[in-house]
């Protein structure tokens, strides 16, 4: 079965669903969508390795990661294989250095997994055609008001953030206060915090 590579264009809150992100996956070669949605521990893991924010401790899936390195096993890939009732399935393709092996996995585990062991995320043609979202269809009617109107912006995934983009802390607090924020949300580790203030050092150090 052909495989289709994809690559994480955005991860923001769900709409849909209270409490929950919404992860849009890419066709990296192909202009097709594929919004999956995840819990927020999930979101904080992929954001915080997204980041390249260092957790204080190790989450669930930096457990995961130091004890494959300890057995000397190595992760190959992530393939989201199947859609069955509007719930997605995937496997982590695993190695030993003798044989290869399949471990079943929520979507969400196996990517947060995978951006640790900096490995590609696959899908399959079928997953795809059933639940991935062409852009040119996102973006019709869209473009001729693109620039009266940035509202309807928001309806398109093709500049979607990286990661949760910061409401809080304001512009108005000062660099050296942003650090500090930095660390005690470290410390008290929430990571979605860490993120959102990341996010807005980095803003600043670009300006």
């Amino acid at each position: 079965m052909k495989k289709i590579q994809l690559e994480i264009l955005g991860l923001s809150s769900s709409q849909s669903q209270s409490g929950s992100f919404a992860l849009i996956l890419g066709e990296k070669h192909g202009n097709r969508r594929l919004p999956i949605i995840i819990g927020m521990f999930e979101a904080q893991s992929i954001a915080i390795q997204i980041e390249k924010i260092s957790p204080t401790r190790p989450l669930t899936h930096d457990l995961f990661k130091a004890f494959a390195e300890h057995v000397h096993v190595a992760i190959i890939e992530v393939v989201i294989s199947d859609l069955k009732e509007g719930v997605f399935y995937s496997r982590i393709v695993c190695s030993d250095g003798a044989t290869t092996f399949e471990i079943d996995a929520r979507p969400s585990d196996a990517i947060a997994i995978g951006l640790r062991f900096d490995v590609p995320i696959f899908t399959v043609e079928s997953v795809l055609s059933e639940a991935g979202i062409i852009l040119s269809d996102l973006d019709e009617g869209g473009e001729e008001d693109d620039d009266e109107d940035d509202d309807d912006d928001t309806d398109g995934e093709k500049e979607a953030p990286k990661a949760p983009r910061p409401t809080e802390p304001s512009g108005q607090v000062p660099v050296e206060e942003l650090s500090k924020m930095l660390s005690l949300a470290l410390e008290k580790e929430d990571y979605e915090k860490a993120a959102k203030i990341r996010d807005e050092l980095n803003k600043r150090n670009g300006q």
